[in-house]
């Protein structure tokens, strides 16, 4: 037990500290539409869909929030996403947030469009993320949010039970779930508009250590991460399924846990192996997975892959997760856990669907000329050039072709903070 304390004392700090100490009421998202949107962040064409479904695997049920390009009904309630989050000793926090997708919308017919499975953090939920899955569903993606329904704790040896159960179940619950999507078991109206040649697998913190695991790289059972779990739920761990790993063509992963020295749960060869396309995001003062001994071990260790590493300088471990309106009377507790200490989270949602958008286009649909925006013209945004003279204004034009010094498709100065780098495979 010690041991465990120690390599999860941070994760424990992370949770707890997320939680309202007192009654909040509920919260509103932020605006959606902002004109200091990089270009790839806006909405796409499609109407936008949503299902709420459920999948029985083994003693668990997984919950499945869809989002999918849908045929737009004007006249037509939007959806409201209500999460109620508790953690022992605090009360609890009640969000509400109001989306854009209308609940059961006829899928667009006569089209298919890639699939993305999108995983949560600890203790998070299907919508954390709804944002960036409503605006890959208007630009032509079905998104699968799972809500892996984390066990609760109450106390330290609940807590080993709980995050024991996320070591074995992440990856089993993303490859059930791409399972029953692609065998039409679950929501067949919606997985029948599914392009099965064209997957993407999206995670967070937890859900980004599932991705790649889920992807191939190959748990090691010797780990610091599983030194707590009995043999009997070591050999529980998930092992390889290269069947289904071939089957994904991109993989993003948002603060990946797993890589830094206290889990290390991968060996390099494990990450090595890996050879889909991979976006890695982070925050290069994420404490929570260390991100110079984890995030960029896992960077360069995948050398058997072309990827790309998106760095907000100066951000902690929350660079994913939904922008929201926090009440002035919020207490620490609740802005800790919904915000970043230095960055706007609504930026910081805008920059992620802007590159994610160009990623998976890249690599799902194919779009080579998306790769101009992954392309930029110096890993160090502060260091672009897009030089001005006297009196000159933009007045929100997005860099393009006549910029050549500046990351495309965002306004002068608005790139700045930001590091994006990039390795071809071998590297």
């Amino acid at each position: 037990m010690p041991r465990l304390i120690i390599a999860l004392a941070s994760l424990i700090a992370a949770i707890s500290s997320g939680a309202a100490q007192g009654q909040v009421q509920p919260i509103e998202p932020a605006a959606v539409h902002s004109a200091e949107m990089p270009e790839l962040a806006m909405l796409g064409a499609f109407g936008i869909g949503t299902r709420m479904d459920h999948l029985a695997s083994g003693d668990r049920t997984i919950g499945v929030r869809f989002w999918y390009p849908a045929v737009p009904r004007s006249s037509s309630t939007r959806v409201v996403y209500n999460h109620r989050r508790a953690l022992p000793g605090q009360k609890p926090l009640q969000i509400a947030e109001t989306g854009l997708a209308v609940a059961d919308a006829k899928p667009i017919a006569g089209q298919t469009f890639p699939l993305v499975i999108m995983s949560h953090g600890y203790g998070g939920w299907s919508e954390h993320m709804s944002r960036l899955g409503e605006t890959l569903a208007s630009r032509g993606y079905v998104v699968a949010s799972l809500d892996h329904r984390d066990q609760p704790f109450n106390d330290i040896a609940s807590f080993a039970a709980s995050f024991a159960g996320v070591l074995i179940n992440r990856t089993l619950d993303q490859r059930a779930v791409l399972n029953a999507i692609l065998g039409a078991k679950l929501a067949p109206q919606i997985a029948e508009k599914i392009n099965p040649n064209a997957i993407g697998l999206l995670g967070f913190s937890m859900g980004g250590y599932g991705s790649l695991t889920t992807a191939g790289a190959a748990l090691d059972p010797a780990a610091p991460a599983f030194a707590q779990l009995s043999p009997a739920m070591r050999a529980q761990l998930p092992i390889p399924d290269p069947a289904l790993a071939s089957k994904i063509k991109a993989v993003v992963v948002l603060a990946p846990w797993g890589g830094q020295p206290a889990a290390a749960v991968w060996q390099d060869s494990a990450l090595a192996s890996l050879r889909m396309p991979l976006l890695v995001v982070a925050g290069d003062q994420d404490d929570v997975v260390d991100y110079e001994r984890g995030v960029k071990r896992l960077f360069n260790a995948a050398q058997g892959t072309d990827r790309y590493l998106l760095v907000y300088r100066e951000a902690a471990h929350n660079i994913a997760g939904n922008p929201v309106t926090i009440p002035s009377d919020a207490d620490f507790p609740t802005i800790e856990f919904l915000t970043d200490p230095v960055w706007r989270k609504e930026r910081i949602e805008m920059i992620n669907a802007h590159f994610i958008g160009a990623f998976l286009d890249l690599e799902l649909k194919a779009e080579e000329s998306k790769s101009t925006y992954l392309e930029v013209p110096t890993p160090f945004a502060n260091q672009g050039q897009w030089p001005s003279s006297f009196g000159q204004t933009w007045g929100g034009i997005t860099a393009g072709k006549d910029q050549p010094g500046y990351w495309r498709g965002f306004q002068r100065r608005w790139a700045r903070g930001l590091e994006l780098h990039h390795k071809s495979a071998g590297k």
